[in-house]
């Protein structure tokens, strides 16, 4: 199924080549005539084509398939935390242990450049499908606006309203319709009964969410400013997608066959970046000229890196600069993977020990707040 859609870009884009167009210097499109029927520009992975006429067209299909593994044991709902843009999230929880304390909670925000993805590609759903049940945890897997329709910052807004909507929910802040099949109080009874701990919230990604938790962290931090009594306690950066306006080594070394090869990544540029700016702008280059520089953000940071990514060089310096600052950092190198190797086959004996690795550093903050204070035994 197609959904189409025509809406004024803010730049023209130049059809797709080996040597794109900047996105800060669009280039009129050749042959572009009254008279001549629209054709495609740009096709990001077959499910979103950009017309010459500026109209936008999306499949409803997922680019790749990936096993159905759903088997019940991990119950999920859908519901709507933004009305107004009709965004919606995705809950699961895991059958309720006994003896066992509460659960901790995991934000998740899916990649696909910020230009393709959903809570509902099978790809996303058995992500989170696996971390709910092997971490455990609770797990909230948030849509947001997606590109070129809404450029960036628009994944960001809408991150910020996710955790703000998810606070309210966990501590009965606001009131409001949750979903159009039943009421606000619906989704706070179901989040109740899940035995979800607001004082154990994990924020996460995959590369374009992976960079949405970042920003979450350097908004958040911590403390959760801005959350109530909800407290971030780490965030989960798989394969971040951070660019650059220089190109690092692991890009000019990257294969053209990659999964995300640098004509791919150009054309996510291009398509999600404002008017004007390169990639080095802030929200894709956390390490910019322009950039507000790394803050103190208290939480642990995990940070999982493909090492055959082509992004791998700005992953790490992100790792090590985070480090440097004062946080504490966890820094995972996969050896020989490629860019978007756990969400493309998360029931890979690889994409368990993504869970694993996360699950470690998920538990070591539950180990510390059950350490007992100073000079107490």
């Amino acid at each position: 199924m197609w959904r189409v859609v025509t809406c004024a870009l803010t730049s023209r884009i130049e059809s797709t080549s080996h040597q794109p167009a900047s996105p800060s210097t669009p280039t009129a499109m050749a042959g572009d005539t009254d008279t001549e029927a629209p054709h495609v520009v740009e096709d990001c992975r077959g499910v979103l084509q950009v017309l010459s006429d500026g109209t936008t067209v999306r499949s409803a299909a997922a680019p790749y398939a990936v096993e159905d593994r759903d088997d019940g044991r991990v119950e999920w709902r859908d519901a709507v935390y933004h009305p107004a843009h009709g965004l919606g999230v995705r809950m699961y929880r895991p059958p309720r242990r006994e003896g066992k304390g509460p659960l901790p909670l995991l934000a998740y925000f899916h990649g696909g450049g910020f230009c393709i993805g959903s809570r509902a590609w099978p790809s996303v759903h058995a992500c989170c499908l696996r971390f709910a049940h092997e971490l455990p945890a609770v797990v909230l897997s948030f849509d947001y606006r997606l590109a070129p329709e809404h450029r960036l910052p628009a994944a960001h807004e809408d991150a910020a309203t996710a955790l703000a909507w998810l606070r309210d929910r966990l501590t009965g802040m606001t009131p409001g319709l949750a979903d159009g099949s039943g009421s606000d109080e619906d989704v706070r009874a179901w989040l109740a009964g899940s035995g979800a701990d607001p004082g154990r919230l994990f924020v996460s990604g995959d590369s374009a969410g992976a960079n949405i938790a970042h920003h979450m962290a350097a908004r958040f931090g911590a403390a959760g400013a801005g959350l109530g009594s909800v407290r971030i306690a780490g965030y989960v950066l798989i394969m971040p997608a951070f660019t650059s306006e220089a190109p690092t080594q692991s890009e000019l070394s990257s294969r053209g066959t990659a999964f995300l090869s640098r004509d791919v990544a150009e054309r996510y540029s291009r398509l999600a970046l404002p008017a004007g700016a390169n990639k080095d702008y802030p929200l894709m280059n956390p390490l910019g000229p322009d950039s507000p520089g790394l803050v103190v953000v208290g939480g642990r940071v995990l940070v999982v890196v493909g090492g055959e990514d082509m992004l791998k060089d700005n992953q790490v310096r992100y790792a090590e600069r985070m480090k440097a600052v004062g946080n504490d950092v966890e820094l995972v190198v996969f050896d020989g993977k490629e860019h978007g190797f756990f969400s493309r086959d998360p029931w890979s004996e690889t994409g368990g020990e993504v869970v694993r690795v996360v699950r470690r550093f998920m538990d070591r903050d539950a180990a510390d707040l059950v350490q007992p204070a100073d000079g107490q035994h």
